[in-house]
C-alpha cells in the first residue's frame, strides 16, 4: 500500500482521484516547514505539492522511502533536484495544465495596463468620476515581443494574433516554420527585438543567463512608451531599472504577477502609478488548477501501480543493466550537445546526430534524447532530458534526425552531431576512450583530439608561428592557468588552424578582448562544461 502526502492545497477533483485509486493511501498536511515537513515526509512514498512548500536538500537529505514527487505545475524551482536524485527521489511536473491560464493572464494584465482598469475601478470606489484621466489605448496595431515562444509563448502570440497585433519574437529553438505559422517576425537575439516593442512579455524559466535579462540598458533599447509583463519567474526583469524607467518616462507601464522572493508584500513598484501587480495568479484558475492536480496524481498512481515514469525532470525511464551499458554514450551525447548549444549562438533551425560503429547498433534514440537535452539544458533551466527534449524540440518546429552506418571508421563508435541556425553551422563530433572518457575529436572541418569538460576556449586562426605562444601569454597575465591544448589544421586546407584550450577558468573580459586583437586569430569562442564525470541528474 503506497501511502501519498499532499503539502499544498489542491482541487478537489485531485484528491477525489487519490480516494478512488486502489492501494492507494493519502493525507493532505499542508502548511509543513522545517523539521516537521522533513519529519512527515520520512512517512510517506511519494507527495504531491505546488510552489507553497520548499523541499530543500537538508529536508530531503536522509530520505530513504519517499520515491517520487510530484509538482502540481511546472517549475520545480521549490525541489532541489539534485538531492531528490541522490536520494533516489523522481521529480515530476505537469507541464501542460496551466498554459493557457497563465497566457490569458499575461493578456489580462495587457488590457489592464493599456486601460487603466485597476485605478479606474478605484477612482470611482472613492467617489470620484475621472474619465478624462484614464485615456488608454488600444492593442490592435501594435506590436507584441515574445522572450520564449515554448508553450505559453505560443499560446499568447497566437491569441495576441487574433487581436491584430504585430507579433516579433526571439528564442534560438523556435524554427523558421513554425515561426511563420505563427505569424511571428523572430531576431537572432532579443536585443535586436526591443527596438520593436510597443509591449514586451517574457516566458522564459530563471537561469543565470535570464536573470535580470531585462535591465536598464535593454530598457534604453526598448521605444518610449512601451508597457513590460512578466507572468515568467520573478527576477527575469531588475526591478530597479524598471522602477528608473518609469520615473524617467521611458516605459508607459509594467505588470507583474512574479516576484524573485515569494510572497511578496513589499516591493518599490507597489502602489506607483501605471504599475499593474497580481500576487502570482498566472495558474490560479478553477480550470488550471483542475487540470495540473489531475496529471499530478495520475502521475503519482502510474508510478505506484504500474511503475511507470511520466514527466519526469530528473532521471531517465531506464532499467539499471540498460543504464550502466549506455550511461557512457549517453554523458558523451549530452556533453556535446552542451557544447553545441555555447559555440552556435544563432537561432537553431535544424540538428541531426549520426551514430557510426558499434553505438548504431544500441538504443541510439536514448543518445539522441540525451543530446537533445544538452542542446536545451540552459533553455530551459535545466529541466530537459531524455524523456522531454526531443518532444521540447519539435514543440519549437526543430526535428532531430537521427543517421546511422554500422561501418567502422577511425574509432570503434562515433557520435556525429550537426546543429544549423540562422548565422551558420557547427558540426562536433566525439567518442569514447574505454567506457567513461568523452573526447571531442572534430570541430567542423578540424580533427583534433581534447576533452569534453571544465572549461574550453576554442580560437580559430591562421596557420603561422608565434599564435600559440601569443595565446598563452595572454593568459598567463590574466592568471588563467591551461590545463590541456590541441591544435589542428583543416582537413581541406593549411592555411587555418583551431585551437582548443582546457583551462581552469573562463577567461576574463579583458582576456577575450586582447585574444580577439592577436594577429591571425578571426574568432574566439568559450564553452563551459561540466567537470569530468559529472552526470546530469537524469543520468
Amino acid at each position: 500500500m503506497a501511502r501519498i502526502v499532499v503539502l499544498d492545497s489542491i482541487s478537489q477533483d485531485g484528491l477525489d482521484l487519490l480516494e478512488a485509486a486502489p492501494g492507494i493511501e493519502y493525507e493532505v498536511k499542508t502548511g509543513l516547514k522545517g523539521e516537521e515537513l522533513r519529519n512527515t515526509l520520512m512517512e510517506f512514498d511519494g507527495a504531491i505539492c505546488r510552489s507553497g512548500v520548499k523541499l530543500t536538500a537538508d529536508i530531503l537529505e536522509g530520505n530513504t522511502r519517499l520515491k517520487a514527487i510530484a509538482r502540481a505545475g511546472v517549475g520545480t524551482d521549490n525541489i532541489d533536484k539534485t538531492m531528490a536524485t541522490r536520494q533516489g527521489m523522481i521529480v515530476m511536473n505537469t507541464p501542460s495544465g496551466n498554459t493557457i491560464s497563465t497566457a490569458e493572464h499575461a493578456l489580462a494584465l495587457m488590457f489592464g495596463l493599456t486601460r487603466f482598469v485597476a485605478p479606474a475601478n478605484q477612482s470611482l470606489a472613492e467617489g470620484r468620476w475621472d474619465k478624462k484621466q484614464f485615456t488608454g489605448s488600444q492593442l490592435a496595431g501594435k506590436t507584441l515581443g515574445i522572450i520564449g515562444l515554448g508553450r505559453i509563448g505560443q499560446t499568447i502570440a497566437v491569441r495576441a494574433r487574433a487581436m491584430e497585433m504585430n507579433l516579433v519574437g526571439y528564442d534560438p529553438f523556435l524554427s523558421d516554420a513554425m515561426a511563420e505559422k505563427l505569424g511571428i517576425k523572430m531576431f537572432s537575439s532579443y536585443r535586436e527585438m526591443l527596438p520593436f516593442c510597443d509591449f514586451l512579455t517574457v516566458h522564459t524559466p530563471l537561469t543565470d543567463e535570464t536573470r535580470g535579462m531585462i535591465s536598464f540598458d535593454e530598457i534604453k533599447m526598448l521605444p518610449k512608451g512601451a508597457r513590460l509583463i512578466n507572468c515568467a519567474r520573478g527576477g527575469i526583469y531588475d526591478e530597479a531599472a524598471l522602477v528608473e524607467g518609469l520615473d524617467s518616462g521611458h516605459l508607459a507601464g509594467v505588470a507583474l504577477d512574479v516576484y524573485p522572493t515569494e510572497p511578496c508584500t513589499e516591493n518599490p513598484l507597489f502602489g506607483r502609478k501605471n504599475v499593474l501587480c497580481t500576487p502570482h495568479l498566472g495558474a490560479s484558475t478553477t480550470e488550471a488548477q483542475k487540470n495540473v492536480a489531475l496529471e499530478a496524481v495520475e502521475l503519482l498512481i502510474d508510478y505506484f501501480t504500474t511503475g511507470t515514469i511520466k514527466s519526469a525532470v530528473n532521471m531517465a525511464p531506464l532499467d539499471g543493466k540498460t543504464l550502466n551499458e549506455m550511461r557512457g554514450s549517453l554523458a558523451l551525447a549530452w556533453r556535446l550537445g552542451l557544447a553545441a548549444s555555447q559555440i552556435e549562438k544563432g537561432r537553431i533551425s535544424k540538428c541531426s546526430i549520426s551514430y557510426r560503429g558499434e553505438i548504431a547498433q544500441k538504443v541510439t534514440s536514448l543518445v539522441t534524447g540525451a543530446f537533445a537535452a544538452g542542446l536545451l539544458s540552459n533553455a530551459t533551466g535545466g529541466e530537459s532530458n531524455i524523456i522531454n527534449a526531443r518532444m521540447l524540440l519539435k514543440e519549437r518546429g526543430i526535428e532531430v534526425v537521427e543517421n546511422k552506418s554500422n561501418e567502422s571508421g577511425t574509432f570503434s563508435s562515433l557520435i556525429s552531431i550537426e546543429v544549423t541556425s540562422d548565422t551558420g553551422t557547427t558540426t562536433l563530433a566525439g567518442t569514447l576512450f574505454g567506457n567513461r572518457m568523452p573526447r571531442l575529436v572534430q570541430v567542423n572541418e578540424f580533427r583534433l583530439e581534447a576533452f569534453l569538460d571544465g572549461n574550453l576556449c576554442l580560437f580559430l586562426h591562421e596557420n603561422v608561428p608565434g599564435i600559440i605562444g601569443a595565446v598563452g601569454n595572454i593568459f598567463g597575465r590574466n592568471n588563467v592557468n591551461i590545463e590541456q591544448l590541441s591544435v589542428s589544421t583543416a582537413t581541406n586546407q593549411t592555411s587555418k588552424a583551431l585551437g582548443v584550450w582546457g583551462l581552469d577558468s573562463i577567461p576574463p573580459v579583458a582576456a577575450l578582448s586582447e585574444l580577439q586583437k592577436v594577429n591571425g586569430v578571426t574568432k574566439v569562442m568559450c564553452v563551459s562544461l561540466p567537470a569530468a564525470n559529472e552526470l546530469p541528474a537524469w543520468l
